[in-house]
């Protein structure tokens, strides 16, 4: 069976509907056609009467099938449109928040680093004025021509602060068992700390082969200035047995 197109039954309608307005004009006495014209032209023409009903039924349905599909091509399109759009939305908003996110983490970064530079600045001050106190002290000892260990002790105890001193001594006991003349014959590491080389202590006072309580200044602001505090330099020593 022939399948007749959408445009022709559009034609074949548009032409019935020319036919029937000529009758019409006829009737009316409007136009001056005879029945020899209207039949020529209705004889051209193939009007939608005069197709069979069920081929009626199949030109209405290819038009619908096709205004279908037409309709079916257009959504389709418009919705990839649509996803690729939301795409690149959805692109654009992750590139920001990464963005805004890694911008963020630096600066919880910086301000973290600013804090830790301020503690350690802190704590060089708290060293500074804790070794600045000894130094002070150390001279308030009589110079004698020798120390007992306990004559040593008692210099520390009132040189090192109260929650250091165990720690000091805990060093101090297993470096020179609070020998102040303590040399090391291997290294040359000498006094109750064993400085290394001895002549560092040099910078607490001339008389450091000598003096213990010059020894115990320039061995508290060694552990200071290194460590934090003398219980910082004594976990030092449990870890790695020197400092």
């Amino acid at each position: 069976m022939s399948r007749i197109s959408v445009r022709g039954f559009a034609v074949a309608s548009a032409t019935a509907v020319t036919a029937v307005g000529s009758v019409v004009g006829v009737a009316s006495g409007s136009t001056a056609q005879t029945n020899d014209d209207l039949e020529a032209t209705a004889a051209g023409t193939t009007l939608l009467a005069d197709i069979p009903a069920g081929q009626q039924a199949q030109v209405q349905t290819a038009s619908l099938t096709q205004q279908a599909e037409t309709m079916a091509i257009a959504a389709d399109t418009s919705a990839k449109k649509d996803a690729e759009e939301a795409a690149r939305k959805a692109a654009a908003e992750t590139a920001i928040a990464k963005k805004k996110e890694a911008a963020e983490q630096a600066a919880k970064e910086a301000q973290a680093a600013k804090e830790a530079k301020e503690r350690a600045e802190a704590e060089k001050a708290a060293s500074r004025t804790k070794t600045a106190s000894a130094s002070a002290s150390a001279s308030d000892f009589a110079v004698q021509s020798s120390y007992t260990v306990a004559q040593v002790q008692a210099m520390a105890r009132q040189m090192i602060p109260g929650d250091q001193f165990q720690c000091f001594s805990n060093i101090v006991q297993r470096e020179s068992t609070w020998n102040y003349k303590a040399m090391n014959p291997s290294s040359g590491a000498y006094g109750l700390v064993q400085a290394l080389p001895g002549t560092k202590m040099a910078s607490a006072g001339a008389d450091w082969q000598t003096n213990p309580a010059t020894q115990i200044k320039w061995g508290l602001g060694y552990m200071n200035e290194r460590y934090g505090s003398p219980c910082g330099a004594w976990s030092f020593w449990q870890a790695n047995h020197w400092y």
